[in-house]
């Protein structure tokens, strides 16, 4: 599994549960099959626990407590890891992502979550939780904009985007919301924050053709890629799967617009919105 180094508490509460669980059970003397013993479970569990692989559970957390003599350390701990700014499948993607040192990312429908406005994000999730209350929401678009010191952090991952034409022409929140989205697109690409493509429409089809990509490199780490469909997601790391995934990336950047020439084009679309809004 990745692990790349300094996932700390403040960026992953699961790795500080975990950081947590291999302290007091070194302090204790007994492997991770041992306690696995102790608290109905296997040492390969405890080992993904440790390593932030896996989440922790409540009950397994108050076998810990129960084990280690903690009171309700473990139990409370448990409840920070549990409180999750984001989806279940998407939460280590994110955590990763601030420790990236390359990002790239292609888009078949929607503009990429880190480049959204809050609008747009609103629109999104709305569309997508069709029954949340819209405090729920609020504290989805917060989080959604949380990761957006991966943009603007000097140290920050280098950040390259390859959008379809369709996420240009698909009115997500309605004219003015799509206005507002473009224009902070091309705000983003002018101030030097990311490098960004628009794979045409006349292109056809091409190598990722099938659905969404998420990639990321690290210094000391090998790379991931991340693969999303409804409600769910996949972290990928094995070898060869990454390899082909960057192939197809790869693939796909050639058969888009320079970046150049892809402005004109995000220009373009901003006009025909904010045109159509006009009495």
């Amino acid at each position: 599994m990745v692990n790349p180094k300094e996932l700390g508490p403040a960026t992953s509460p699961s790795a500080y549960y975990g950081s947590e669980l291999r302290r007091y059970r070194e302090k204790m003397g007994i492997s991770q099959r041992e306690l696995g013993d102790l608290v109905y479970c296997s040492g390969g569990y405890i080992g993904q626990i440790e390593v932030a692989a896996r989440n922790p559970q409540a009950e397994l957390s108050e076998r810990f407590d129960k084990v280690f003599e903690t009171g309700d350390h473990f139990a409370r701990i448990y409840l920070l890891a549990a409180h999750r700014q984001h989806a279940a499948h998407f939460t280590r993607v994110a955590e990763l992502e601030a420790q990236a040192e390359q990002i790239f990312e292609y888009a078949p429908t929607l503009v990429p979550g880190l480049l959204q406005t809050a609008d747009y994000a609103r629109a999104v999730i709305r569309a997508s939780n069709p029954f949340i209350e819209a405090e729920e929401v609020e504290e989805k678009v917060s989080a959604r904009l949380g990761r957006v010191p991966v943009l603007t952090d000097t140290a920050a991952a280098k950040l390259w985007v390859v959008l379809h034409e369709a996420v240009l022409r698909l009115p997500v929140g309605g004219r003015c919301v799509m206005t507002e989205q473009l224009r902070h697109l091309l705000y983003l690409v002018r101030a030097g924050k990311l490098v960004l493509q628009v794979l045409p429409f006349s292109e056809g089809e091409h190598s990722l053709v099938t659905g969404s990509l998420f990639m990321m490199t690290f210094a000391e780490a090998p790379p991931v890629a991340y693969v999303e469909g409804p409600y769910s997601g996949q972290l990928l790391d094995d070898p060869v799967i990454v390899a082909r995934c960057q192939a197809a990336y790869d693939a796909a950047r050639a058969a888009s617009l320079s970046p150049k020439a892809s402005l004109p084009l995000i220009e373009s679309a901003a006009e025909e919105y904010a045109h159509e809004q006009r009495p």
